[in-house]
């Protein structure tokens, strides 16, 4: 039986302390829809998860930072969580990935403090998207139109709020990881809100 996403290759970058729900669950809808997810990170072996105020689940780095090759990925996900983002924006090389996922047009999936690396990348300008409230003001400072809807879709970048927000945030994602094309060549047009 064929799925949506079958061929494509889905990478996840997380550090210590990623929201485990968002993590875990656009990775497994994904999965489940037949792509390959790896999940990637600074770290050295395992990454602990945060849920619901404590320490989550471990799970299983399967390529450094330093050596992700975007030419052999699909799509980026970034996944929130305070700790996540806050720590991944500090490395050079994990801010270097995210630009060169968005300048090589390649659709990136980004919920609650995740978008802190589209700003750290410097490529949140004239992007409609949303976040976890509090990002509100950074994002606008780095010229992003925030908005507040459960999931946004804007020239291959889906952004959601929460873990709430994560059956809309899959569904939008599922579609805009299917539409992209492996080759990296992308729509360029603004999809704007879908809800």
């Amino acid at each position: 039986m064929a799925h949506r996403l079958d061929d494509k290759r889905i990478a996840a970058l997380v550090a210590h302390g990623f929201e485990q729900d968002e993590l875990l669950r656009p990775k497994s809808a994904l999965e489940g829809e037949g792509a390959t997810v790896d999940v990637v990170s600074p770290e050295i072996g395992t990454v602990r998860g945060w849920l619901h105020g404590d320490w989550g689940t471990v799970v299983a780095i399967d390529y450094p930072v330093d050596d992700l090759r975007v030419g052999d990925y699909d799509a980026l996900l970034l996944p929130g969580g305070v700790m996540s983002p806050d720590r991944l924006r500090t490395v050079p090389a994990a801010v270097k990935l995210v630009k060169q996922f968005f300048n090589e047009g390649k659709p990136i999936a980004v919920i609650c403090h995740g978008p802190w690396l589209l700003v750290e990348a410097r490529v949140a300008r004239g992007l409609k998207m949303t976040s976890w409230p509090s990002l509100k003001t950074d994002l606008v400072n780095a010229g992003a139109h925030w908005v507040d809807l459960e999931v946004v879709v804007d020239r291959g970048i889906v952004s959601s709020r929460s873990p709430s927000d994560i059956p809309a945030f899959n569904k939008k994602m599922i579609e805009e990881f299917g539409e992209r094309q492996q080759s990296g060549s992308v729509k360029k047009q603004l999809v704007g809100a879908r809800g």
